[in-house]
């Protein structure tokens, strides 16, 4: 399974939790191009670290696009729902 599907399914299963909203914040901020603070990635455990690092690297590629959206998407909602 690739980093994007994995993040996509671990912010589905948990999407209220800290590591949920990390890597939600973390693809709102590439996708929109606003800085990320690097210091949420410490506060992950070292599994979710890798996979957000893994993220990072498949993001880069910039060759999974309908993931990409899929998980932006579902990003957004994370937020909305820590906003209210």
């Amino acid at each position: 399974m690739n980093a994007i599907k994995e993040a996509q399914k671990l912010i589905a299963n948990d999407p209220a939790g800290g590591d949920s909203r990390t890597l939600a914040l973390l693809v709102l901020s590439l996708e929109s191009k606003v800085p990320f603070p690097l210091e949420r990635l410490y506060d992950l455990d070292m599994k979710e670290f890798e996979l957000a690092i893994e993220v990072l690297r498949e993001w880069r590629l910039d060759r999974y696009f309908a993931g990409k959206s899929k998980l932006y998407d579902m990003s957004l909602q994370v937020q909305q729902l820590a906003q209210t």
